[in-house]
């Protein structure tokens, strides 16, 4: 049989020759998918790959290579994704298509399984299957309003799984032809059980005791194909002689069919969906999206890779002229010529599809020629000792490498990643490639967060983010700014070798901003409408009405206040200039301390810190205003001390105080962290030349308030200044490896800041009140897990450039440069410096400035 078909000269498929010998093209029609869609880059790859030079448009009618009357000119292959079906089918002329020329819609099988109306299969609209025994509902046709407009059904659409015992399968069907039909199997199955959430696995893995089924494996996998056989096959004889519905050659259809299973010897099909879905997965961990692209990807090289040898063979038998007609007696068209070579070339590609139709099971009767279904039969039966496990095993890998993490051979073959999935999706640049290594990516200010899974090409490759032993997939915060994500790909064994590092450089916008040039107006806020921290508060924009009365200078660091900025109108902040944005206190204000003045308040004073990292922002952006410049700076997780500072005429200590990281029994205590830097700062006056600032993110408490009161008191230091930094916004986002509050506990913290304030306030502490100034503008934090660090330090190198003069011999002259004398220019003098930055780090420093220098400008 194989020799006969293979030296064959097929004469009708000579365009099919001809197109072998071209380059070839494919038009994707993307309809609501963005470009930066995984399923589009996969397409766009995979195709690259194989040859393809590819155009990309939305829809049919906009697409210049769909001009009425001209059909798909110039295209090979035309790719309509979901929500642009109704557009295809109502604009490509699928009768007027070319031997060579491959659409992903069949009409006729999208018109069997289409909603005649309250999710009524069409298909059992017609008398002749008004009766029928198939197991399949008849209402398991999406519905239009489930549908949209597109004819497919959502990937997110809910299928509620049974209740023990039963089971629901999801298995996926490529039809390759419908007149002939021919279709096949893929591996991969999606399987609920006992109501909980679907799981991606494998057609070999099902067992009958799981799904409740009263048989065996083979009997249950052969009874799975003979009922979406017969449902497939039902389809076809009903439409196969509707002429109002145009037949395509190689056009091509997918179909997920939903399985429910019971005690019942046979399963029941209650969901015909018109493309391969997933709605039992999982999206919120993109298994539905991953599961979709490495099928579709399978599909791809099953179909595209069978033509490419097809246009190989026909070039060869081209050569021995006097084409033939008929094949063992039975006469051909042309197109069934090219559906049977078709065929014959799919059905020996290894892969993860195996034949479910023409059925197999006739294999062992005489089976007589003459009609063109009977040649389909005994091209299948010559294949049909590859059985369904060996055609696993010589699988190309696409579509399963993640579906078992069990039985992992040690070895990570390719180092590489398949792709990056996000949520919500990243446009990088370059596209992704994965033999691209280093991406950027601009969001806009209003992405604080991203989902992110970046998925191995190879299963037994182990991926990270961040750190050897970081995560998979997490949920990461992006700070304004710059930040960086790392994507370690290790070899999946105990020691983790980094084999590579894929690395997204990512810049969040700041908030969109509206130079002011003409007339504007004064708005005001406290709180954004997107997170409402205190409910019985306005939100949003409002306009300010200015105080009448002269400003005083404020009292104390803990005045109510509100965010100032001038915009075009109250009632749209994107018309607001967000540079010129201040914080106003209500019926004050904060001097601003100049240099000079300054270095005079901080003159023999010692200025102790004690608290976290936006404590120590805080403590960094002293040091800069009082040197101009800060020359030191390290992200200290333990005590430092700095003399150096204003001349040497002033000392400032931190102590980083909670050590999370420590295990509880190991961690200092409040007590011990704030003795300890007591001790080491030594001596101390009992004045307010001595200046204790505590405090951090959320870990303060009026516990820690006391213990600060009776510790200074026992240490003979109850006359020092203490600032007391309040709580601020942070922890706010669903971030993995860190806690994350709810609204509810948001607006509780609140709550115990005002407590906080109104004890320190009775102990005679000051206070800086940096919840109220974070809250409003809590979308603007920088890098940081915790989203709560409004400051960032960067480092600044400038080269100074110097020269001696220099004799030949090389030694330094004092006088004027001679005739012996060398201009060496030295470029290695360098000045390596920092800068605080962070405008609301700023503010709240800037108020700590004017509370440790109460005396100036009042």
């Amino acid at each position: 049989m194989a020799s006969i078909l293979a030296h064959r000269t097929l004469s009708g498929v000579q365009q099919v020759s001809d197109w072998g010998t071209q380059r070839q093209k494919a038009l994707v029609l993307t309809g609501q998918h963005v470009i930066t869609d995984t399923e589009v880059q996969l397409y766009k790859r995979v195709l690259q790959q194989m040859g393809f030079d590819i155009q990309l448009s939305r829809y049919a009618e906009t697409s210049s290579q769909l001009r009425p009357k001209q059909g798909m000119s110039g295209v090979n292959l035309l790719l309509c994704l979901s929500s642009s079906e109704t557009s295809c089918l109502r604009r490509v002329p699928f009768s007027q298509l070319q031997g060579h020329q491959r659409v992903n819609l069949l009409p006729k099988m999208m018109k069997a399984f289409s909603d005649a109306g309250s999710g009524l299969c069409h298909m059992f609209t017609h008398k002749a299957l008004a009766d029928s025994k198939i197991p399949m509902r008849f209402y398991s046709c999406a519905s239009t309003q489930d549908q949209g407009s597109t004819g497919a059904t959502s990937l997110t659409k809910p299928i509620a799984p049974p209740q023990a015992p039963g089971a629901v399968v999801n298995v996926y069907i490529l039809v390759t032809s419908f007149e002939p039909l021919t279709s096949f199997l893929h591996n991969s199955i999606v399987l609920s059980t006992n109501g909980e959430r679907g799981q991606p696995n494998r057609l070999e893995n099902l067992r009958p005791e799981v799904l409740g089924y009263p048989a065996s494996y083979q009997d249950m996998i052969g009874h799975i194909k003979r009922i979406i056989g017969d449902v497939l096959q039902a389809a076809a004889s009903t439409y196969e002689k509707d002429q109002t519905i145009e037949r395509c050659l190689l056009c091509y259809q997918l179909l997920t069919f939903t399985l429910l299973f019971n005690t019942s010897l046979t399963p029941t099909i209650i969901q015909v969906d018109t493309d391969w879905t997933f709605p039992a997965l999982n999206d919120k961990t993109f298994d539905q999206k991953i599961t979709r692209d490495l099928m579709l990807e399978d599909m791809l090289h099953f179909l595209l890779k069978s033509q490419t040898i097809l246009s190989s063979v026909t070039n060869a038998v081209s050569k021995e002229g006097n084409g033939y007609t008929t094949i063992l007696g039975v006469s051909l068209s042309e197109d069934d010529q090219l559906l049977l070579l078709q065929f014959y070339e799919q059905m020996k590609l290894p892969g993860p599809f195996q034949l479910l139709h023409p059925n197999t099971t006739l294999c062992s009767s005489s089976i007589p020629y003459g009609v063109i279904d009977d040649l389909f039969v005994k091209t299948a039966c010559y294949y049909n000792h590859r059985t369904a496990k060996e055609l696993s095993l010589a699988s190309t890998g696409h579509s399963h490498n993640f579906l078992s993490k069990e039985n992992v051979i040690a070895k990570c073959a390719d180092s590489q990643l398949r792709q990056i999935y996000t949520d919500p999706p990243l446009s990088m640049t370059p596209p992704f490639d994965p033999r691209v290594k280093e991406y950027r990516v601009e969001v806009p200010f209003d992405t604080v967060m991203i989902r992110i899974r970046p998925e191995p090409l190879s299963s037994n490759c182990r991926i990270h983010l961040d750190e050897h032993h970081g995560p998979s997939m997490a949920n990461l915060p992006i700070g304004l700014g710059q930040s960086r994500i790392s994507i370690l790909l290790t070899d999946g064994g105990e020691s983790e070798v980094v084999m590579a590092i894929y690395t997204l450089h990512v810049f969040r916008e700041s908030r969109p901003s509206l130079p002011m040039f003409g007339d504007h107006v004064m708005c005001s806020f406290t709180q954004e409408c997107s997170l409402l921290v205190q409910p019985d508060r306005s939100c949003g924009l409002e306009p300010f009405n200015k105080s009448q009365n002269p400003p005083q200078p404020c009292r104390s660091g803990d005045k109510p206040g509100r965010w100032v900025v001038p915009c075009l109108s109250c009632l749209d902040n994107r018309t607001c200039d967000w540079r010129e944005i201040v914080w106003q206190p209500d019926n004050c204000y904060y001097p601003l301390i100049d240099h000079l003045q300054l270095q005079k308040c901080m003159a023999d004073r010692k200025l102790l810190f004690i608290g976290d990292s936006t404590n120590r922002g805080m403590m960094y952006f002293l040091m800069e205003r009082v040197n101009t410049s800060l020359k030191d700076w390290e992200k200290a997780h333990d005590t430092l001390i700095y003399n150096n500072l204003n001349g040497g005429q002033t000392l400032i200590s931190y102590s980083y105080f909670p050590q999370f990281w420590l295990e509880a029994n190991q961690r200092p205590t409040f007590t011990e962290s704030l003795e300890k830097l007591l001790d080491r700062s030594r001596p101390l006056l009992n004045s307010k030349q001595t200046v204790l600032v505590v405090g951090g993110v959320q870990w303060l408490n009026t516990k820690h308030l006391r213990v600060i009161r009776e510790t200074l008191k026992r240490k003979g230091l109850n006359n020092i200044l203490v600032v007391v930094k309040s709580l601020g916004m942070g922890f706010h986002l669903l971030v993995d490896g860190v806690r994350s509050l709810k609204l509810r506990e948001i607006q509780d913290l609140y709550m115990e800041n005002q407590n906080l304030i109104s004890i320190a306030k009775k102990y005679g502490f000051e206070v800086i009140d940096t919840f109220s100034i974070t809250m409003g503008r809590y979308k603007e934090f920088l890098q940081g897990r915790c989203a709560c660090h409004f400051h960032e330090v960067e480092k600044r190198v400038s080269s100074k450039t110097s020269f001696d003069l220099k004799t030949k011999d090389n030694k330094t002259r004092s006088a004027g440069a001679g005739p012996n004398t060398a201009v060496a220019w030295d470029h290695r003098s360098k000045s390596l410096s920092y800068k605080v930055k962070g405008p609301v780090n700023q503010v709240y420093s800037e108020i700590l400035l004017s509370r440790l220098c109460p005396d100036i400008n009042t």
